[in-house]
């Protein structure tokens, strides 16, 4: 049987095939055991990728997006003239590690395909993957792994370095986009993860931009015009300046591991710049220490200390920065490992993983909520402790040595951004002390699946349209009230919102912004305000201005909330927890009507999308019960008794 793995990172795709019954090898593309994840949109529509797309960038660089991965949420990339959708570039990518897998096996595809993604990545996320393997020609056999998993597989490969049941592993991840710890349990079945957590704003990139700024600090005040002209190019000319700009101080960096000191060429009027070692670890420190603080307080969370692990194993492009090494060992007393080379660490420990390890495959993911029911069913709550996912089969206690461990998300410290030379912030400057925060044990767990999966869902809708405010004509009305101010007042709510809410706005705590389960949600171009009722119930009100739609027309605030919940209603479809579809009705309360669709996403929780007719203003009724003993008729008889216009708000 031929596998492929890939592991598509932000900066560049390793992929590793092991075929005819040898062991797994990594596939060169282009010469190299690394491809860059690079995409370029050339004029005839067609898009190149890796090497020769950043050759073709120096002819073009607004074609060019060298990190399209760390963009997977925004949709779309901009490309000079072109909208390329990010699945469409990132299965440009997979594509050509396909192709060039199935020439080196003379014209067959791999009966298996393997892609990793950080443990992080939620439903929504990895379903952009699946889809861009799909686009690529993967076949139907997908496989999704989580890095972490598939790096303590590799660990664990090498002689003298195993992983046996019973021991546990932290796995510290630095890539070029973002930083990912987690730690990794070995089963008798293969492996699971205890506890995992990440810093979104923490990686290689975030340290060239760190490098870049203490360069310009030095040398613009000599010409801060010209300077000014690099950081914000509008000419071809200026964009392949910084273009070269950029790929010198990362150089410089990479140098900078390896030698005490370097030189960082510039272009014109500037003269070179020396740096040293030191110089840079003084400003990346702050960066790094949080990404240490964030591993111990992982290691905590599973109840475990730095000792008794098998190893702290270090992967990633960037964890070869000499400071990451030493700040473990200062903090934990632990000197971690690195083995073979870290970037291609995860692709080939994907080989490593026992099939019945691997639980995430196409047809686990074949939409957002089911994915989330999935997981909910994987990792079943327990009283006590942390508790792991229970092995694919039925185990006994010594097949599952982890009775007291179990999945975990770790909020690190937030950080506090210094202001960047290009006018963004930066992600590596200093920050107060916070303790780790974790997700709350047992039975609550249930609770935070509910709130990922309505996340997903609102998440999902404000994807599919476009919320970029573009006026309030035509914005509609509530109960005779013109809505076209979205002026929020101390509660987040627009006048509009306020009668819709009614009771529910005068009688409990409610807040601006978009809110599920302590799960902040990006509502861009919408009022929002959140409303917590009690321990069961919440509800989130959103004020719709107008819109742009595909072609650029304008449309009413009216229309982009029926586009909404329009949007939510279709993600709800097929996808309750009973196996039936949403319930659907209609309302009238207090001189004002509309429609809602309501679904259980665990048994007796879910949530209730409501309109209200020619009205900018919807809202989603959200239930999180984790005794799981009252129905879905339960949400819709609370909706109609508290929650709707003319409902007495809970009280």
């Amino acid at each position: 049987m031929n596998v492929l793995s890939v592991d598509l990172g932000t900066s560049n795709t390793v992929a590793v095939l092991s075929a005819h019954g040898r062991p797994p090898r990594v596939v060169d593309v282009d010469g190299a055991s690394m491809m860059p994840s690079a995409v370029f949109a050339a004029e005839d529509g067609n898009l190149v990728v890796g090497r020769d797309a950043e050759r073709r960038a120096r002819l073009d660089p607004a074609r060019f997006e060298p990190n399209p991965k760390r963009r997977v949420d925004e949709g779309t990339l901009l490309l000079g003239d072109q909208v390329v959708p990010v699945t469409d570039a990132l299965a440009g990518v997979l594509r050509r590690v396909i192709d060039e897998t199935s020439r080196q096996l003379g014209g067959k595809r791999p009966d298996e395909v393997r892609l990793t993604h950080p443990a992080q990545w939620g439903p929504v996320r990895r379903n952009v993957l699946l889809s861009a393997a799909r686009q690529a020609g993967a076949g139907s056999n997908l496989v999704l792994l989580p890095e972490p998993v598939a790096a303590a597989a590799h660990f664990a490969s090498f002689p003298g370095q195993s992983l046996a049941p019973g021991k546990a592993l932290a796995v510290y991840d630095l890539g070029a986009g973002t930083f990912d710890v987690a730690i990794v349990g070995a089963t008798q079945n293969g492996f699971v993860v205890l506890a995992e957590a990440g810093l979104p704003d923490l990686g290689g990139l975030d340290v060239d931009q760190a490098l870049l700024e203490h360069v310009g600090r030095q040398v613009s005040v000599r010409d801060p015009g010209r300077w000014q002209s690099l950081l914000r190019p509008v000419s071809t000319g200026d964009r392949r300046a910084q273009r070269a700009l950029r790929e010198d101080v990362k150089a410089a960096k990479e140098s900078l591991s390896r030698h005490p000191q370097t030189e960082v060429p510039l272009p014109e009027p500037f003269d070179d710049v020396l740096v040293t070692r030191v110089e840079l670890e003084a400003l990346i420190r702050p960066g790094m220490l949080r990404s240490v603080e964030l591993l111990a307080g992982t290691i905590r969370s599973t109840g475990m200390t730095p000792d008794r692990l098998v190893g702290i194993y270090l992967v990633g492009g960037s964890s070869r920065i000499p400071l990451i090494a030493t700040l473990i060992a200062e903090n934990m007393r632990v000197v971690p490992t690195s083995l073979d080379q870290p970037e291609t660490a995860v692709a080939l420990g994907a080989h490593h993983v026992p099939q019945e390890g691997i639980t995430l495959r196409t047809s686990d993911i074949s939409n957002t909520i089911e994915d989330v029911q999935r997981t909910r069913q994987m990792v079943t709550p327990r009283s006590g402790g942390y508790n792991p996912p229970p092995p694919p089969t039925q185990g006994t206690p010594a097949q599952n040595p982890f009775p007291n461990s179990g999945p975990q998300r770790v909020q690190g410290p937030p950080s506090t951004p210094v202001p960047a030379l290009a006018g963004q912030p930066s992600p590596i400057g200093p920050l107060p002390q916070f303790p780790a925060q974790q997700r709350p044990n047992g039975s609550s767990n249930k609770g935070w699946y509910i709130a990922t999966a309505v996340v997903a869902i609102v998440v999902v809708a404000v994807v599919s349209i476009i919320i970029a405010t573009s006026g309030d004509s035509g914005a509609g009305t509530v109960a005779g009230t013109d809505c076209s101010d979205r002026t929020a007042d101390s509660k987040g709510m627009s006048e509009c919102m306020r009668k819709v809410a009614g009771a529910v706005a005068e009688n409990n705590d409610c807040k601006s912004g978009a809110n599920a389960g302590g799960q902040s949600i990006d509502t861009p171009g919408a009022t929002t305000s959140t409303c917590t009722i009690d321990s069961t119930y919440s509800v989130m009100y959103m004020h719709f201005g107008g819109s742009d739609k595909a072609d650029g027309s304008p449309q009413s605030g009216v229309d982009t909330a029926k586009q909404y919940v329009d949007s939510v209603t279709k993600q709800l479809e097929g996808t309750s927890a009973s196996g039936g579809d949403p319930k659907k009705g209609d309302w009238d309360g207090d001189g004002m009507q509309g429609a809602y669709t309501a679904i259980e996403i665990v048994s007796g929780s879910g949530m209730l999308v409501f309109a209200v007719d020619d009205s900018p203003v919807a809202g989603i009724l959200i239930k999180i019960d984790i005794s799981g003993s009252d129905n879905l008729d339960d949400l819709i008889d609370y909706f109609d008794q508290h929650v709707k216009p003319g409902g007495d708000g809970g009280a």
